[in-house]
This record gives structure tokens, sequence and C-alpha cells, in this order.
């Protein structure tokens, strides 16, 4: 099943998919299998040169529509049947080859934001199509909730990336809290659009939200350096899912009574297009 990557490797994304159609799980289940394939390349223990020459094939591969390679055709399918824009693609692996270097180091709220978008802010857009999402502002807001889950993904993986020679944020507890406090804007930013998602594919948007923004609160719970340095990779226990799932029907009652989406996070956009021009995306 195309889904067993993602029942392996992304627990809080498998949890939420048990809320969608199996025909719209099949589609995220496809998308998440060609991400994965492109992280796999970059973190694998292959030497540098090795995976760059790995990622340069899959990307040829990809840009000429190489349909041996069933990742690559399930995912030409999504773009042609979901109105992808072929450039969130590219963006994705521009994002996915700012980590194929001996050193990575981000040293600005505008890198760690168009990083951020690129490997995951594409991967909300996507999702969004996949969902039939049509409103401009919503798909922004599809954007923000990506980004947020990757600042999320950063603020756990600190002692992982600092083995792989990454530095995203400083490896102090300080600015750990900072990048998780950064992620509630733009969890927060992203709720109300959220209503934009058909009815059918929407709760499952919610809960994915609650409980991968719970994992900030656990990874805060660490209180210093030395225990989230203990502490290995930090995971929403289940109980924690099943209540953050409970308290998703609150929200999904909350989103019933938007009427009108006003988009208002347009400070961090503007800071995002002054690299990326995302109505060409949207």
């Amino acid at each position: 099943m195309k889904s067993n990557l993602l029942k392996k490797h992304a627990k809080s994304f498998y949890w939420a998919s048990f809320f969608l159609s199996n025909s719209t799980l099949d589609k995220c289940s496809s998308l998440y299998n060609f991400c994965r394939t492109l992280d796999d390349i970059v973190d694998d223990d292959n030497t540098l040169s090795v995976k760059k020459e790995i990622f340069s094939k899959f990307k040829k591969d990809f840009e000429n529509k190489n349909l041996d390679n069933q990742i690559i055709k399930d995912m030409w399918s999504l773009i042609d049947s979901e109105g992808i824009s072929y450039q969130i693609v590219i963006d994705l692996f521009d994002g996915v080859k700012t980590d194929l270097e001996e050193k990575v180091v981000i040293n600005s709220k505008k890198d760690l934001i168009v990083y951020s978008y690129r490997v995951a802010g594409t991967v909300g857009l996507m999702m969004s199509k996949i969902m039939k999402v049509k409103n401009k502002e919503a798909l922004k807001g599809a954007i923000d909730l990506g980004i947020a889950m990757q600042l999320t993904n950063i603020a756990r993986d600190v002692c992982e990336d600092k083995a792989r020679n990454r530095q995203y944020i400083e490896h102090n507890f300080s600015s750990i809290r900072a990048i998780i406090n950064e992620s509630k804007a733009f969890y927060e930013k992203s709720f109300t659009s959220i209503s934009s998602i058909p009815f059918k594919s929407r709760f499952s948007v919610i809960v994915a939200r609650r409980v991968y923004r719970k994992i900030g609160d656990y990874i805060l719970k660490q209180k210093n350096i030395d225990n989230y340095n203990k502490a290995g990779k930090i995971y929403v226990p289940v109980f924690e899912k099943v209540i953050q799932t409970f308290l998703s029907i609150i929200d999904f009652i909350k989103l019933l009574f938007i009427k009108n989406l006003n988009y208002d996070n347009q400070l961090n956009h503007n800071i995002l297009e002054q690299e990326i021009n995302l109505n060409e995306r949207i």
C-alpha cells in the first residue's frame, strides 16, 4: 500500500489520515512517497558527491517524465489531475538541494522562512490542491501550516541536524524556544484557512495541525538543553493524540462559523515574496 511509508515515518500525519477518504489518502500517500524519496536522498549515509548524483538523476527523471519510476509516475499523475503548479515541485527540489552541502547554516529569518516554504510550505500547498481548495487566501494559509510544521521539525531535530552538519538554529534552548514561538504564529494564521477545505477532508487537517503543534509543547517540557539533548526524538504520545483529536471537534465547530476569510499573515509573506512569487504558485 502507498500509505506504508506514511505509517512508518510520519506518525502524526498517519494518525490524522484516518479521517480522509480512501481516494484522498491514496493521493496524499503518493505525494508523501515522492517527498520521502527526496528526503532519503539527502539523509542517507552516502558521500555528498554520491547524494548529489542521485539527486540530480531523480530531478532529471522527474523533469523528463520518466514514468518507469513509479513514484515519479504517481507524482505526475497528481500534477495533472489536481492542477498542481510545476513550479511548486521545483521549489521543493530547490529546498532539498539546500541540504546537499558539507555544512548548512541558516543565518537569517528570511532564509529560514524561504527554506521552510520550499521543503514544507510547498507540501501544504500541494495537499490543499489534492483536497480541492480553490480559495487563494486559504492556499496562503496552507503554506503557513506547512511552514509551521517545518519550524516544529527544526525545533525537534537540532541534535540530529547537528550530527549531519546542519544548523538551522543555534544549539541552545533559548533558540529552540524562540523557533517554537515563531511556529505558533504560523499555526495561528493557518487556522481560519481550514474553513475553505471541503467538508470531507477538513477534520483530518484540523487533527494534524493540533497534533503536530503539540510536539512543540513536549519540547518545551524539557525546560533546558541538557534534558533536550537526552530526550532523543520527541513525539506526541497516543493518549495526547486522542485528547487533541477530541479537541479538534471544537475547532471543527468554530470553523463552521467562519464566513469571510481575511488572510492576515502578510508581514511574513512579504519576507517570503522577496524570493518567491506566490501568485505564480497559487
